[in-house]
This record gives C-alpha cells, sequence and structure tokens, in this order.
C-alpha cells in the first residue's frame, strides 16, 4: 500500500462547505476521510451519504457506545450509509460488540451491500495514567489497550483504535494477523501536540506497523494542504 493511502485526514471542522472543498482538495491524495462528532452533529447523516456516493471512503468516527441492542442498530444503519469504516467502544462489553457484528454480517448480506470495516476504541489518545486513575480503568495505559484490543479480537472486530505507543504490543498479543490498528495523535516533527497526549510522528507509527493514521489539524489547518500532505509522508 503507497504511504499516502495509510493516510485519513479528519475532517473536524465546522461546516459542510468546509468539508467538501478538503475533499475536493485531497481526493486521490488520501486514503480515506474522517467525519466526527463535530462535523456529524453540524451536518448530518446525509453528508455521509453524500460524500460515499460520491466515491469517498469515509471512516465514520462516531464512538458508538450504548446498550447492544441500540449499537448494533445505529451501525446497521452506519452500513447502509455506504461507510468504509465505524468504530464503537470496546469498553461496552462483549455482547454490544458481538451483537453489532452479527446484526451488521446479517443486513449486509441480505441487502448485499458491502460491509464495512468495524474497528474499537480502547483509550483515547487525550488519555494517560492520570486519566485511567480518575475513571477507574487501572493505571498502565498499555496494559488497558492491550486488554481490550483482546476482547475487541475476540468478538470478531476488524481491528482497533490505539496510540501508536501501543501498536507493538497490540499486534504481539492478538494472533489474527488481519487485525488492522487505526492511530490517531500522528503530529508531523515540528508541530504541537494539541490535547493529545500519546503521540509520534507518521513515521514513528507505521514503523510501529500502524496499518493507518487519522490526521486532522496539521493538515487541514496547513495554509497548503496537499504540501502538508507530502511533506508528512516525506519525513519517512
Amino acid at each position: 500500500m503507497e504511504l499516502k493511502n495509510k493516510i485519513i485526514v479528519a475532517l473536524d471542522v465546522q461546516t459542510a462547505d468546509e468539508a467538501r472543498e478538503i475533499t475536493r482538495e485531497l481526493s486521490g491524495h488520501v486514503g480515506a476521510f474522517k467525519i466526527g462528532l463535530q462535523l456529524f452533529t453540524a451536518a448530518g447523516a446525509e453528508l455521509v451519504r453524500e460524500f460515499t456516493k460520491a466515491g469517498n471512503k469515509i471512516f465514520l468516527d462516531l464512538k458508538f457506545h450504548d446498550i447492544p441492542n441500540t449499537v448494533a442498530k445505529a451501525s446497521v444503519e452506519a452500513a447502509r450509509s455506504g461507510v468504509w469504516m465505524f468504530n464503537v467502544h470496546v469498553s461496552g462489553g462483549g455482547e454490544m460488540m458481538e451483537q453489532t457484528v452479527n446484526q451488521v454480517d446479517e443486513t449486509c448480506g441480505r441487502e448485499k451491500i458491502a460491509r464495512p470495516l468495524i474497528i474499537g476504541v480502547t483509550v483515547l489518545t487525550s488519555s494517560n495514567e492520570e486519566v485511567l486513575r480518575e475513571v477507574g480503568a487501572g493505571e498502565n495505559v498499555e496494559d488497558q489497550v492491550v486488554k481490550l484490543a483482546c476482547l475487541a479480537a475476540e468478538c470478531g472486530l476488524d481491528g482497533v483504535v490505539a496510540s501508536p505507543h501501543e501498536v507493538k504490543a497490540v499486534r504481539k498479543a492478538v494472533s489474527n494477523n488481519n487485525f488492522l490498528t487505526v492511530t490517531p495523535g500522528i503530529r508531523p516533527t515540528l508541530a504541537t501536540r494539541d490535547d493529545h497526549k500519546r503521540v509520534t510522528t507518521f513515521g514513528q507509527a507505521i514503523a510501529n506497523g500502524s496499518d493507518y493514521v487519522v490526521i486532522g489539524r496539521p493538515i487541514i489547518k496547513a495554509s497548503d494542504r496537499l504540501a502538508a500532505v507530502e511533506a508528512i509522508v516525506g519525513e519517512i
């Protein structure tokens, strides 16, 4: 896979028009685009369908976390919208993930639609040991990520979201070689961390074994977004 195709650009903007501008500028130059809570709340599911119908690979980053039936039904609708990938919180538990996988598989088979990748969120890159202690989730980030990744794999998910720091440990713990790691918290060498606590460069993430990296502000806030993408890839 070309390195540029490993980049998922986060469309963390306020309006649909801003998102359209970014996708027009970068389509064909990156692997996919991520629609998260901000843009989804502002523009809704119709924008997701607009982008998927136009041929864009969309990672729907809504981090579903609710009772099993609610998450499974929401996941079915995500699949029907044509997204390439979406995520759920692993901390929602095994029953939630298994129902999600089963209902998405059944719906995609029955309705003959492409099955999206289902990715589990482990520990947010804005979290560290202090945050884990605060919420009663242990004290070691890597141990928690690996524990949740193993649970996600057991429940049939296609991979997990984790920081690049934990990718090697996840790969060692999960025997499935097709299990994906999607890593946010990517920053160019000279960029700020913003609100991420566990960050690396693009090159470090790829070297650690990340399959896809999510990059937002270093690209979308750049005066020349395409040049920013080329510079990030060029760091390798």
